[in-house]
């Protein structure tokens, strides 16, 4: 039953900022850590950047000093804040997080569907 949610993807010029939300849903024992994923067109999926559970952040070079990832763990959602985009920015970004749901003992991975964003020059 666990499913994650992305929103805020759009079309945005270059140097524009857009903020992305990704909320869990589902019966969830413990969500340790979560991360934004990113797919550009012709490309593989590359990491942008994680959250600990413990709210430590790692980010991509490409995106360090434009990117900003937070977690409301009350609400069971994450965050990207994405600052002065740039056209190779554009992707499909997903949210990830390695959950234990409340049913059973297992930590796994989940993803969420995708939400484009668009970067035009």
């Amino acid at each position: 039953q666990v499913q994650l949610v992305e929103s805020g993807g759009g079309l945005v010029q270059a140097g524009g900022s857009l903020r992305l939300s990704c909320v869990v849903f589902g019966s969830i024992f413990s969500i340790n850590d979560m991360g934004w994923y990113r797919r550009a067109p012709g490309q593989q999926r590359e990491l942008v950047g994680t959250i600990t559970s413990g709210r430590r952040t790692t980010y991509a070079d490409s995106v360090t000093g434009r990117f900003s990832i937070s977690r409301d763990n009350t609400n069971n959602m994450v965050y990207l804040q994405m600052n002065n985009l740039k056209p190779e920015d554009t992707a499909v970004y997903y949210c990830n997080a390695k959950i234990r749901p409340w049913i059973g003992d297992r930590w796994a991975d989940y993803w969420g569907q995708g939400t484009q964003v668009t970067v035009s020059s």
